[in-house]
């Protein structure tokens, strides 16, 4: 199957790209960046393909069958959709769009054209988060009730002044960035409940100072004085679904030197925190006597699984967990969160 990849920066290099490597029924057709230095080293680098500046090269090529998105947020929608109208399969990297309404257009498209669009929530694929799915799904934690999200960090924004720091581009911060990730782990082990009511508030606090802002690095490239500071830097709400009632709490950047970044998943027989991208401990009762499990086992690439996964379903016509039908619901929520902190008010979503 011959792919293309269509942005040649971090998430590109780090994970699609030496996946779809190790993937024997995939080969890449083109390496695309509008640096055309990127698109260049990558085909030194991994020894294969060609290198463009136009991405629409790779679309008019009928040989290549799927692309892989690893674009700016406000670049996901409009190229995965004339990706699915050029006949090709799509994975994009999260979050599926900067707004709500600009996914839904993306969902209409894979809907009208058939092709696949998976969106790029690779825990879906973590083992941690599958077997706390198992077991939720098995009852072990009884009815779970609540759930809370922590994401929090201490002065930790991304390249301020940036892209990642400039709405028009990114659609939001930390919510957007860091949020998304943990929103979906969260529907994914409650499977997929739709939400019902939003009540939300973001912050941009921290990095308003762009040249004053002291922080111990600077992940996602140096501060760019000048630049632009405009999305939320923590964000706290309060979803209620058709299931369990979700707390959230966010910050990139926080004026606590602590980094807690876990959910809680809170049963009336057992609770489970998970800490993120890590492992996760059971605590529950047994005759009588309190009792924790910390389970240990062997975890596999979920980056590599989430590539094997997309091209397999292309192969088998198999739906994915990270089908955009479910990514969709989280870019759902995140955009009441953001409408709700605009209008200081709850947004119903279904009666």
């Amino acid at each position: 199957m011959k792919v293309g990849i269509i942005g040649c920066g971090t998430i590109a290099n780090a994970a699609h790209i030496p996946a779809y490597i190790k993937n024997p029924d995939a080969e890449i057709q083109y390496f695309c960046d509008i640096i055309p230095q990127r698109a260049e080293k990558a085909v030194q680098e991994y020894g294969c393909g060609q290198a463009v500046t136009d991405y629409r090269d790779i679309l008019r090529d009928p040989e290549v069958e799927a692309v892989s998105v690893c674009v700016p947020n406000n670049l996901h929608a409009p190229i995965s959709i004339e990706a699915l109208r050029a006949g090709k399969h799509v994975l994009c990297e999260k979050p599926s769009a900067r707004t709500y309404e600009e996914a839904l257009q993306m969902q209409r498209a894979q809907q009208e054209t058939g092709k696949v669009l998976n969106i790029g929530v690779v825990n879906r694929f973590n083992e941690s988060v599958r077997r706390i799915k198992k077991m939720i799904d098995e009852g072990r934690l009884g009815e779970v009730f609540h759930v809370y999200v922590s994401f929090r960090a201490h002065r930790s924004i991304p390249g301020l002044g940036g892209a990642f720091t400039t709405k028009a581009i990114a659609g939001g911060g930390a919510l957007i960035d860091w949020g998304v990730h943990y929103l979906d782990i969260v529907m994914y082990c409650l499977g997929d409940p739709r939400p019902r009511t939003v009540s939300g508030e973001v912050f941009s606090k921290l990095g308003r100072d762009i040249e004053g802002y002291t922080c111990v690095d600077m992940w996602a490239g140096p501060r760019t004085p000048g630049g632009t500071y405009d999305v939320d830097d923590s964000v706290t709400a309060l979803i209620r679904t058709r299931g369990p009632v979700l707390t959230v709490h966010g910050a990139w950047a926080q004026n606590i030197g602590e980094k807690e970044q876990y959910i809680d998943f809170m049963g009336d027989k057992a609770g489970i925190r998970l800490q993120y991208g890590q492992g996760f401990t059971l605590y529950t009762a047994e005759d009588g006597a309190l009792v924790t499990y910390k389970p240990e086992f062997t975890s596999g690439n979920m980056f590599q699984e989430e590539i094997d996964a997309f091209v397999r379903c292309i192969q088998t016509g198999e739906k994915l967990p990270s089908h955009i039908d479910s990514a969709i619901i989280t870019a759902q929520m995140m955009q009441a969160i953001y409408d709700s902190a605009e209008q200081h008010r709850e947004i119903i979503l279904e009666g």
